[in-house]
């Protein structure tokens, strides 16, 4: 039976991505991706609710991100769910799900540059 582990987001960056280089010259960055929903409620009032993700760019996309990207950046993301573990420092294991970028696309408006 074949699966299928898609994510397709397009949302806020909540900080500048943290950025490292790797063993061999691997560039990895991570940040914050903020989702928001709106909706009306009961009572006809404009609610939203915000979701944060952690997303994970290898490569030449993190490079691009460090190059870029930006807190508060619009972009688009294609990518992959991932969950991991770790053992705390009480021995008691941890869950991280994060997603694992494959595709990006700035979204942000260009300023306009006045020509001389």
């Amino acid at each position: 039976m074949r699966s299928l582990n898609k994510v397709t987001l397009i949302g806020n960056l909540g900080a500048d991505p943290d950025f490292q280089q790797l063993d061999g010259n691997v560039a990895v960055a991570k940040f914050s991706l903020a989702t928001t929903e709106t909706f009306k409620d009961r009572n006809g009032q404009t609610q939203s609710n915000t979701d944060w993700h952690t997303v994970v760019l290898w490569r030449n996309l993190a490079e691009l991100a460090h190059k870029y990207l930006q807190k508060g950046s619009l972009i688009y993301l294609e990518g992959k769910l991932k969950t991991r573990h770790y053992d705390d420092k009480d021995g008691n294991r941890r869950y991280v799900t994060e997603i694992i970028g494959e595709q990006l696309i700035m979204l942000d408006k260009k300023a306009n540059v006045d020509a001389e």
